[in-house]
């Protein structure tokens, strides 16, 4: 089964490492993947499992929960607008280079103009994965727009989690798949993890992974710990991750200014210095070998204002770590506060802070904790299933497809008269 996959973020983060695992986990031989993606750090983990084709930019129209357009982040919408060339031109070398597919896989929502324009170019059925929770305002004109899009555009949605899922109406169909991770798959030229020095026998160590942007916490994360080495408590964090993209130049410094920049990097350690908090952070950058960066720590911390269940959360259960998570209706398939971790509000420093005076001064707790997370993952988050499970999807998707391809050709074939 030929599938052409399309992925808008340049920047290897969640989404992008949730596809290669799929993609990865599927029987040899039952999918030939092909990848329409923003240039960038996701290149080279697509390039292993088959061709990519790469923009500049890949043309996005988002109606998320947290970040739709208002205010000021409808200029967020220009940039958009300005990718898409790029994008139109990525799809039709992707056409040029590789012909027809058998399917196209949309890695998130939020890209409808590129889902649109490979319909057409390709001729395909589409699945789209909805990653992350939607704006469910039944009032607005754009809600509407992406629901509709949604019902009468493509052939199956899948959902990440039953949180996404609540958040889409209840009367269209969704499959709830859940991401996998394989915790030894590395591949061979990642460099080895660089372990911190100077982390402390008997202290808590807390963990932080993800991209170092604003809207995954890192400034709370921050604040939280001058809060506990206030407190007295013997705790140190290791933060893996690193800007999304280089953080420097007119249009960061301008995107800054109007409080649209997200990557956080040098605003954080210069609050690390400010606070003389250097010697309780242990910053490693990025790393392919995610889950010997998970056997550092004792537990994840996840304070997204994203109102969701990150893919770090269930990573780290896998090693039987629990998770401190900023989220308001923790659903059981991933989050069962006070059993497999602790649910706080987001945006609080005080309560990520005292989440973790409760696990620092509670040792026993965070081991049962991290064995019933552990527990959760296996059960859940397991590849081979998963993987198994989406295929089943492309399947019938694909089947329920032949008769119109079928069609398409035999009319192709009759004569025109002439």
């Amino acid at each position: 089964m030929k599938v052409l996959y399309i992925h808008m973020i340049g920047a290897f983060g969640g989404a992008s490492r949730s596809l290669t695992e799929a993609v990865g986990a599927f029987p040899p031989g039952s999918v030939d993947p092909y990848f329409v993606t923003a240039a960038g750090s996701v290149e080279p983990f697509f390039a292993r499992l088959g061709p990519v084709e790469t923009a500049r930019g890949v043309s996005q129209f988002d109606n998320t929960r947290y970040s739709h357009y208002r205010g000021l982040r409808w200029l967020v919408a220009l940039r958009e607008v300005a990718y898409l060339p790029a994008t139109v031109l990525a799809l039709l070398r992707a056409r040029r280079r590789w012909g027809k597919v058998d399917l196209i896989h949309v890695n998130e929502f939020t890209g409808i103009v590129p889902w649109w324009l490979a319909r057409r170019l390709f001729g395909a059925p589409v699945v789209v994965h909805v990653r992350s929770v939607a704006r469910n305002d039944a009032h607005s004109l754009r809600t509407r727009f992406v629901t509709w899009m949604l019902r009468k555009r493509a052939e199956a949605i899948v959902a990440i989690d039953e949180t996404v899922r609540a958040s889409l109406p209840a009367d269209l169909a969704v499959s709830v798949i859940h991401n996998a991770f394989t915790p030894h798959r590395v591949a061979v030229d990642a460099p080895p993890l660089p372990v911190p020095s100077g982390l402390r026998s008997g202290w808590l160590r807390v963990g932080f992974v993800g991209n170092l942007l604003k809207v995954k916490g890192i400034h709370e994360l921050v604040a939280a710990a001058a809060i506990a080495r206030d407190r007295g408590l013997n705790v140190e964090f290791i933060v893996v991750g690193d800007d999304a993209a280089p953080s420097r130049g007119i249009k960061a410094g301008l995107l800054r200014q109007l409080g649209l920049g997200q990557n956080a990097k040098e605003e954080v350690l210069a609050e690390i210095e400010r606070l003389k908090l250097s010697d309780r952070f242990h910053m490693l950058g990025f790393t392919q070998r995610i889950a010997e960066a998970y056997g550092l720590m004792d537990v994840l911390c996840f304070p997204s204002h994203f109102d969701a269940p990150g893919r770090p959360v269930f990573e780290a259960a896998f090693g039987g770590k629990p998770a401190i998570v900023c989220l308001s209706d923790p659903k059981p398939d991933t989050l069962i506060h006070g059993v497999t971790g602790l649910a706080i509000p987001a945006r609080d420093p005080v309560a990520l802070a005292d989440a973790i005076e409760r696990l620092c001064r509670d040792p026993a707790l965070v081991q049962t904790m991290g064995e019933a997370a552990a527990e959760m993952a296996h059960r859940t988050f397991d590849p081979q299933r998963n993987a198994a499970e989406l295929l089943a999807v492309y399947r019938r998707v694909t089947a329920a497809d032949r008769p119109r391809q079928a069609s398409v050709a035999t009319s192709a074939n009759l004569p025109t008269g002439r």
